[in-house]
């Protein structure tokens, strides 16, 4: 005997069978996609880190003392000369404690000779001269106090440079620890980056690395290379002293720091960022098969510049679709020359 086809069975299936064919139609249906094909790289090759140029010298300047803004010297731009005024506070308490102290101490040295004097001639004792001696050395003590005091409310510049930023104006209250002017030095700049584990294993300090910079090309020695990582990036700090190229740029600009090959094996490949797509937490890229569109599934290591180190999943010269876009699996692909 046959076996009986119940009717819901049946309607499955039909239904299924309906399915295959609309997923065909859609496929044949996709429009034919004009692409670009990159092969993948020998992830040895060398990449580039992003950085940003500032000053060697930079500095922000702020106040121990809790006193108002009597004057700022200084505009965003200015340049200024090492111990130049920056801002004066006002210092009309620490002017009377100054007049106080400096009358203390001459009334300590007053006292101080004539008991030397009285001594010489045996009519004082020797604790007297002692007591004399310690009120002078107090009276020494208090004023060069109130003269490190004054001088806190005159806020120079450490080094030659530029005024970045002017952070307060004139009465305003500042307090101790506020900051009150950026300034950056006039000297040499250097280039700041984070480089991951496999980046900065052919790195150390005094190295040589080409960069570029808005259209500018230079030469940048490794000033500091920090041994620990980010917990959260896990990548560490990098900075640079430029050597050559510096004339032109400009403090805050980006750049971008030529890193030399990684230490890898030859058979290793990478494809580049922009080929690559996101789906979750899985990561792919389009091929080229049978004129039509394949999505493959890699397995991708930390990226290194613009490229991603290929774990598994592509073959050592495969080609890749360069900005896939909206690219659909299976669909049609036409290679753009």
């Amino acid at each position: 005997m046959r076996p009986l086809i119940t009717l819901s069975a049946l309607a499955l299936l039909l239904a299924a069978v309906g399915c295959q064919k609309h997923e065909a139609t859609a496929a044949l249906t996709l429009p034919t996609a004009k692409v670009h094909l990159v092969a993948g790289g020998d992830s040895t090759t060398e990449s580039w880190v992003a950085a940003t140029l500032s000053a060697t010298q930079r500095a922000t300047l702020s106040t121990r003392m809790a006193a108002s803004v009597k004057k700022v010297h200084v505009v965003e731009g200015s340049r200024v000369a090492a111990g130049a005024l920056l801002v004066s506070l006002a210092d009309d308490d620490l002017q009377s404690g100054l007049k106080a102290a400096e009358a203390g101490l001459a009334a300590a040295t007053a006292y101080h000779r004539r008991v030397e004097a009285l001594q010489k001639l045996g009519a004082s004792t020797p604790s007297e001269l002692e007591m004399a001696q310690t009120q002078l050395a107090q009276a020494q003590a208090g004023l060069a106090g109130v003269k490190a005091n004054i001088a806190y409310t005159q806020i120079r510049a450490p080094f030659a440079g530029v005024v970045q930023a002017k952070r307060v104006s004139d009465g305003d209250f500042v307090g101790p620890g506020m900051p009150l002017v950026d300034l950056e030095g006039q000297g040499s700049l250097e280039l700041q980056a984070t480089v991951s584990e496999s980046e900065s294993k052919n790195l150390k300090t005094g190295q040589a690395l080409p960069f570029e910079s808005d259209g500018h090309t230079g030469t940048a020695q490794i000033t500091a290379l920090a041994p620990g990582g980010d917990p959260i990036s896990h990548r560490s700090s990098l900075r640079a002293r430029v050597l050559k190229g510096g004339g032109e740029l400009r403090t805050g600009s980006f750049a971008r720091l030529q890193l030399p090959p990684s230490a890898k094996t030859a058979s290793d490949i990478s494809v580049p960022r922009t080929a690559v797509v996101q789906r979750g937490e899985l990561n792919g890229v389009f091929i080229l098969k049978d004129g039509k569109a394949q999505l493959r599934w890699l397995s991708l290591g930390e990226a290194e510049g613009g490229r991603f180190p290929v774990k598994a999943g592509l073959a050592k010269g495969e080609a890749v679709v360069d900005q896939p876009g909206n690219l659909k699996d299976g669909q049609p692909i036409e290679v753009a020359q």
